[in-house]
């Protein structure tokens, strides 16, 4: 397939059109403010592309064999099971998932990297390196994946206005929303994206998102948007996805623990589970 073969060299190209830049002494002057804490911007129904409604709605160009993967999803939902959407069980989201902010985020701008911190599911932590690297040869791959990026000053001023970014070397199984969109599981996606701030509105962040991936037929390109919070000290809660998660994936199968500690189904007339490696009772009856 075209589209698939692309993927490498769309990568290699994005990667030589970086310029090697050593760190330099910083210059908080020379960024952009993205202090304090962001939301995003589209609040109900958090989804990949927030312009579009969820679910089908998101108008995926999906491949035939992720459209069927989808729609089996969304099936399994309507039931009351949970598809193969991986974060329920308190799977870390990954890229590019994690750019919704389901829950606030922190942008901590350095010479070396710009880190971003959102506590959703578990603490996640990206770091976007901006100190002039190439990719590392060998790299254990990770559901954030690795990022490098580089500043840009667009307009001539002498202040960054754009965070140009590529990302690669994940792990899976990872996914776009809770809508059951997936990723392909060969985990050879590439991530590009823009962060900017608004012209017209600094406490609007924008973040171009192109996800280029063998479950797609073409790459597609998303905007997020987030808005800063306006008090002086936000307060940051903490979201531990453990913490009375009653979720348990057993097989292929999802199901849900009751208040009294038993298994329960999660859809009408669903097996229970393969029960081979546990002895059964076989407790007799008095007389």
């Amino acid at each position: 397939m075209t589209y698939k073969n692309t993927i490498g060299l769309v990568g290699l190209t994005v990667a030589l059109a970086m310029p090697i830049a050593g760190a330099q002494a910083f210059d908080d002057a020379t960024y952009p403010d993205l202090k304090g804490q962001w939301h995003r911007a589209v609040v109900p129904a958090p989804r990949f592309d927030q312009s579009k409604p969820p679910g089908r709605g998101q108008g995926a160009p999906l491949t035939a064999e992720y459209q069927a993967k989808f729609e089996a999803n969304l099936e399994d939902m309507a039931e009351g099971g949970q598809g193969d959407f991986p974060t329920y069980t308190c799977l870390v989201p990954g890229m590019p998932m994690m750019m919704t902010a389901y829950e606030p985020m922190e942008i901590i701008v350095t010479p070396e990297a710009t880190h971003i911190l959102i506590d959703h599911v578990y603490d996640a932590h990206r770091r976007i390196f901006t100190d002039g690297r190439d990719w590392p040869k060998e790299d254990e791959p990770a559901f954030e994946g690795y990022s490098v990026g580089r500043w840009i000053d667009e307009d001539g001023d002498g202040r960054f206005d754009v965070l140009a970014v590529e990302t690669r070397n994940f792990k899976g199984p990872r996914a776009y929303d809770n809508s059951g969109l997936l990723l392909h599981d060969d985990n050879q996606s590439i991530i590009t994206e823009r962060i900017f701030l608004d012209k017209a509105d600094p406490n609007i962040l924008h973040d171009e998102i192109t996800v280029i991936d063998h479950a797609l037929t073409r790459p597609w390109t998303v905007m997020k948007s987030y808005r800063r919070d306006p008090s002086l000290r936000p307060e940051w809660h903490e979201d531990v996805c453990a913490e009375g998660n009653q979720h348990v994936r057993i097989g292929k199968e999802s199901y849900y623990f009751s208040a009294d500690g038993y298994l329960m189904p999660t859809k009408k007339d669903q097996a229970p589970p393969d029960l081979k490696y546990f002895k059964r009772s076989t407790n007799a009856s008095p007389k």
